[in-house]
């Protein structure tokens, strides 16, 4: 089972890099960049909302440290705030966005938190569909800072 920790500042630019990587194919559907590709990494850093799962975290067998996953977690008054779940290329099929959900809902729970809430573009359908397959439910949408975005919520069990 791969090692999800809390992102160090040495981990910042793997973890900028790699936002650029998974998010690029949204910017032609969007037609601007997505909100984490701008993003302070340092201050979610800094603030400990940044959690990361590096190659060798995940197979020690084959590891050579590349980032494979990030996950931001922001608190709210009432929920805690997936802000971000990126994955890359290399990692994805190996169940790490399932993973990281399911880390960020043990933090929720941690903190005390009975909801967790996240959002995602319209555009953004395969994330949509994944996060319902999980048993996230749509509750509204809107547009903030110029994104239409879809709101789901999860309680936490």
């Amino acid at each position: 089972m791969e090692r999800i920790r809390q992102a160090t500042p040495a981990d910042r630019p793997a973890i900028e890099a790699l936002v650029e990587a998974a998010y690029a194919l949204y910017v032609p559907r969007m037609g601007k960049r997505p909100g984490p590709m701008d993003d302070d990494y340092a201050r979610r850093i800094a603030e400990g909302q940044a959690w990361v799962v590096r190659d060798g975290e995940v197979d020690a067998a084959a590891a050579d440290g590349t980032l494979m996953a990030l996950l931001v977690l922001e608190p709210q008054e009432h929920h805690l705030l997936v802000d971000n779940v990126a994955v890359a290329e290399a990692g994805r099929g190996r169940g790490l966005a399932r993973r990281l959900l399911a880390f960020a809902e043990a933090e929720a729970r941690r903190l005390g938190y009975d909801e967790m809430q996240l959002y995602t573009h319209k555009t953004m359908t395969e994330n949509q569909a994944i996060y319902r397959h999980l048993g996230w439910e749509l509750f509204g949408w809107t547009t903030e800072k110029g994104f239409e975005r879809a709101y789901f919520r999860k309680k936490v069990g």
